[in-house]
This record gives C-alpha cells, sequence and structure tokens, in this order.
C-alpha cells in the first residue's frame, strides 16, 4: 500500500503520516525531508539560492524516484508539490492519495505558532499571513481536490484524523 497526503502546510501532514505509518507498520518519507538529505541543503536554503524553478524540479524528480519505489510506505509531501508539473496525477496513478482539508482558521493558527520555524512566513504579521494563506489556498485548493480521497480535519485530533484515514483505506 501507498499512501500520499497533501494539503496546505499546517495541514497535519507529517504529523499523521508519521502516526499513520505507524499504526500500518509502513516506512514514512517526509518528501522535503528527502530533498533536504539530498541536496544536504534546507528547503530554505535551496530556495534562496536556486529559486523556485530549480527546487521544483529537484521536488519533481524526488517524487519520481519515490514514486517508483516497490516497497510500500506513507508520504507527506510538500504544500506545493500537488500544484506543478503533472504531480497530482502521478500522485494518483501510484498511491492512494488523501487531501487533508482544514479550515483556513485552523491553518492560522498552527502557522503562527510555528512562524520561526517557517521562514517564508517568519516576516508576516498576522494580516499579512491570513492573506498569504488564503491566496495560496485559493490557488492550490483545484490540485488538493483532485486527490482520490478528502478527509476534513477540523477540531480532530491526529488520532482520530488516522483512524479515518485507515477506515477509509481498509475499510472493514
Amino acid at each position: 500500500m501507498k499512501i500520499s497526503l497533501l494539503g496546505y502546510m499546517g495541514s497535519g501532514k507529517t504529523t499523521v503520516g508519521e502516526k499513520l505509518a505507524e499504526a500500518l507498520q509502513l516506512e514514512f518519507i517526509d518528501l522535503d525531508q528527502k530533498i533536504e538529505t539530498n541536496q544536504n541543503k534546507s528547503i530554505v536554503k535551496i530556495f534562496t539560492e536556486l529559486g523556485q524553478i530549480k527546487f521544483r524540479k529537484i521536488e519533481k524528480q524526488s517524487l519520481t524516484e519515490i514514486l517508483e519505489r516497490s516497497n510500500n510506505f506513507v508520504l507527506a509531501t510538500g504544500g506545493g508539490t500537488p500544484a506543478y508539473y503533472n504531480n497530482i496525477e502521478q500522485l494518483n496513478q501510484h498511491t492512494d492519495s488523501i487531501y487533508l482539508r482544514t479550515p483556513i482558521p485552523e491553518l492560522l493558527q498552527r502557522l503562527s505558532q510555528e512562524k520561526t520555524n517557517r521562514p517564508l512566513l517568519a516576516h508576516l504579521n498576522e494580516e499579512q499571513l491570513s492573506e498569504f494563506v488564503a491566496k495560496h489556498l485559493f490557488e492550490r485548493r483545484e490540485f488538493y481536490e483532485k486527490a482520490k480521497n478528502t478527509v476534513d480535519t477540523k477540531n480532530k485530533s491526529i488520532q482520530e484524523i488516522t483512524d479515518e484515514i485507515i477506515r477509509l483505506l481498509l475499510p472493514t
């Protein structure tokens, strides 16, 4: 079983992915961490030094390598991954893709608490953050919604989301 988790930053892809992989006894892969390991640089440094276009090419190559693996896994994609190249089609072809749909107020609450860990957001005040998230989510939503499955995360714990995904993929 190959599972991919899609959604905006702060939607819980990594946290849910780790829990889901543990519950299903599968390998967990975080696409951004894989890119950082392969490039020996942080995502922020890659963006800064090479630019977004080069980053997206590196991301596409890393994604393709992961999707061509024969072993099973749970993959947490980057927030923008589905919106570039034919990534969403590749994810749907090779995995059970799941969009973790999270309401903007929840995203803002999580992201405002994590701004220091997210250099793309660190310089934004609360109003700018709200505009930034709303704009990006509007642009990316059409790609997220192409996922095979959608799980609403509103007011749910990590365990509840994980259990819902398991029920969705492994109905009794």
